[in-house]
């Protein structure tokens, strides 16, 4: 009888791999596919937490102080590898071309720093005594004008379009000498308050911030043109506020019941002194610009740089070294949330100043 004969074995198993392979990939490229659409939502989310990074951690803050537990995990070594993974958000975004202005433009940056290591802890120190501030407060308030810049001053000086590159500069500068500044300047001004452990302080500073920023900036030399690196940027912006959330609703919960216990006159006595560290900051470095010439857009930058600190790292280190005095991180808590707001603020004046000008 007639008929067809079955194909040979080696055939069978060939073309059933040949399936199996165009299968996977079929299934590759459409979960690739489902992976960037819903990166782009990620990205989105990203953005807008950038856009509104104040206004997100003030709803955690508010929110954890009626509900304290949610953040009890957010303490010691927990707290540090989040403000490392901050630092490390900030070395991704940062490029070799960033640096090279610490060689290219030295005397900006010499000026900027001594203005953001002198002019804060100076401030600092002086309202300590106007307020008459308790121990606790006082370490507090002197940690957050010893720390360097504010990670987002950079975002500030573009709104108010100030110059980016000297505020990515200065930000670079004050970042690398926080190890030997930080520590010495808090031996200076808090020496008289508590004993401080300044080679501790030295080391810690060094592994939350160089380390993770040396880290970032690494990946970002080596995987730079990559075609996912850009996406992973992109992310970091949003990554960073939610980090930086954690450590302030970690604050919250452990300051929650002297809050309780000693009413709104705690926080209100504690804002008024961050209010006029901060605003002094903005002034005083803005009549740095002046006094040495700056443009425009230098002294808009300056004023950012030097009033907008470090609060994150501040805070860590508040709960790292000064953890029988629990109220010292209550300034640098508020900080967090109150110098992304007034920056954001005085961009804005800036940006309105620029329209009446025209």
């Amino acid at each position: 009888m007639g008929g067809y004969a079955d194909p040979p074995l080696h055939l069978v198993k060939e073309k059933k791999n040949k399936l199996f392979f165009c299968s996977l990939l079929a299934y590759s490229y459409l979960w690739r596919d489902f992976l960037l659409k819903k990166m782009k939502h990620f990205i989105r989310l990203s953005r807008w937490l950038a856009a509104n990074a104040s206004l997100f951690i003030i709803v955690i803050a508010v929110v954890i102080f009626f509900v304290p537990h949610l953040f009890v995990w957010v303490r010691g070594t927990t707290q540090t590898v989040i403000l490392g993974i901050i630092m490390l958000t900030m070395g991704l975004t940062l490029t070799t071309d960033d640096f090279r202005i610490l060689a290219h433009r030295p005397l900006d940056i010499l000026i900027g720093a001594c203005a953001q290591f002198f002019i804060m802890p100076c401030v600092a120190y002086l309202l300590v005594h106007v307020f008459r501030l308790e121990p606790a407060l006082a370490l507090g308030i002197l940690l957050v004008g010893c720390c360097p810049g504010g990670v987002s001053s950079n975002i500030m000086s573009y709104l108010c379009h100030g110059d980016v590159a000297f505020s990515v500069g200065m930000t670079c500068a004050s970042t690398l000498l926080a190890p030997v500044m930080t520590p010495l300047l808090m031996q200076l001004t808090a020496g008289e308050i508590i004993a401080i452990d300044a080679i501790g302080m030295f080391l810690n500073i060094l592994i939350v911030t160089i380390i993770p920023v040396g880290i970032g900036c690494f990946l970002n030399y080596t995987y730079s043109k990559s075609e996912h690196f850009p996406t992973i940027q992109s992310l970091m912006p949003g990554l960073s506020v939610i980090c930086l959330a954690c450590i302030v609703g970690g604050v919250i919960s452990t300051v929650h019941d002297d809050l309780v216990a000693r009413g709104l006159m705690l926080f209100l006595w504690t804002f008024a002194v961050v209010f006029c560290h901060n605003t002094l900051g903005y002034v005083l470095g803005y009549s740095a610009g002046r006094l040495f010439g700056f443009t425009k857009a230098k002294k808009r930058t300056i004023s950012i740089e030097v009033g907008m600190q470090n609060a994150g790292l501040a805070t860590v280190l508040a709960g790292n070294f000064f953890a029988a005095q629990p109220l010292a991180v209550l300034p640098c808590a508020i900080s967090c949330a109150w110098h992304s707001i007034s920056g954001t603020i005085l961009a804005g004046l800036f940006l309105k100043f620029d329209k009446k000008s025209q």
